[in-house]
């Protein structure tokens, strides 16, 4: 009962991040490989607010008003001018950006881990069952963040209009929605996504370095896909997947040195049966 716990709380870290990298790819049609660093950001900025003031409540906040500046900038700055550029273009300015935020942090922090002790919330039994409170809290706030995103895009105005640029983006331009602004919105919202993924993260493994976003933003990523790149219900489902499949390996003596081969190994098998993903669509090209 607690591995599925703890592998749907991981899940819902996975998520929130997967759902940056398939709201940009899904807009404005580029992989952003700097998505993970941003979580490294958001982790620092916690880091530092804590030793400021040291109320959680104004660490969280300004992780995620620091983490969706950023973001903006970084889509102003480095992905705006290339718009008509080749998507390879694209790709390696993303990698680009990734390793310039990880070397400033590094700068500026240095190489080695840091302990961000946040909140402690102690534990509850349940029976035979001990639980992590910040493994429900997490799992609770994940889910009502992706049902608050759901009803956004589904509902609002601004959110139809991201769906109309994703279907078609010269027709939606023509039909009078800024492109531009909904792309940076875009950016803003799925960099907010993954301050909350930092904070989650670190109710988790309390400790912070300038890589620290590489892996999760790589297992995210991989949860997008396996949900198929585009789909935010896809995202969800991937990440949940991908977080519960981790953490059984991880209780399984055997599997548990080979959790990151099996996870990688599923993306493999569901692209062979499904290249789509599991909610992917095929999208027909006009000639």
């Amino acid at each position: 009962m607690s591995t599925l716990i703890d592998g749907l709380s991981l899940g819902s870290i996975y998520a929130l991040i997967a759902l940056g990298y398939t709201m940009v790819y899904g807009i404005a049609k580029m992989l952003n490989f700097a998505h993970g660093d941003i979580i490294m950001v958001g982790t620092y900025a916690i880091l530092t607010t804590m030793a400021l003031c040291g109320f959680p409540a104004v660490a969280i906040v300004m992780a995620v008003i620091v983490c969706t500046i950023l973001g903006i900038v970084v889509e102003k700055v480095a992905y705006k001018p290339l718009r008509g550029a080749s998507p390879l273009a694209v790709l390696i300015t993303a990698i680009g950006v990734s390793y310039l935020l990880q070397s400033i942090a590094q700068l500026i922090y240095g190489a080695k881990p840091q302990p961000v002790t946040l909140i402690n919330f102690g534990h509850v039994t349940f029976g035979s069952t001990t639980l992590n409170i910040s493994t429900l809290v997490t799992l609770g706030v994940a889910a009502v963040i992706m049902a608050g995103l759901t009803v956004f895009i589904k509902k609002t105005k601004t959110g139809r209009a991201m769906l109309a640029v994703s279907e078609d983006r010269g027709a939606a331009e023509l039909m009078g929605i800024p492109v531009n602004k909904v792309i940076t919105l875009t950016f803003g919202i799925g960099s907010a996504l993954a301050a909350a993924a930092s904070v989650f993260y670190l109710l988790q493994i309390p400790a912070t370095s300038p890589t620290v976003g590489s892996l999760p933003g790589i297992k995210a990523f991989t949860a997008a896909v396996i949900g198929g790149i585009g789909s935010i219900p896809g995202a969800m489902i991937g990440g949940i997947l991908l977080g519960v499949i981790e953490k059984v390996c991880m209780s399984i003596p055997a599997l548990n040195p080979y959790t990151t081969a099996i996870e990688f190994s599923l993306l493999i098998v569901i692209l062979l049966v499904k290249p789509t993903g599991l909610l992917g669509k095929k999208r027909r090209e006009k000639v």
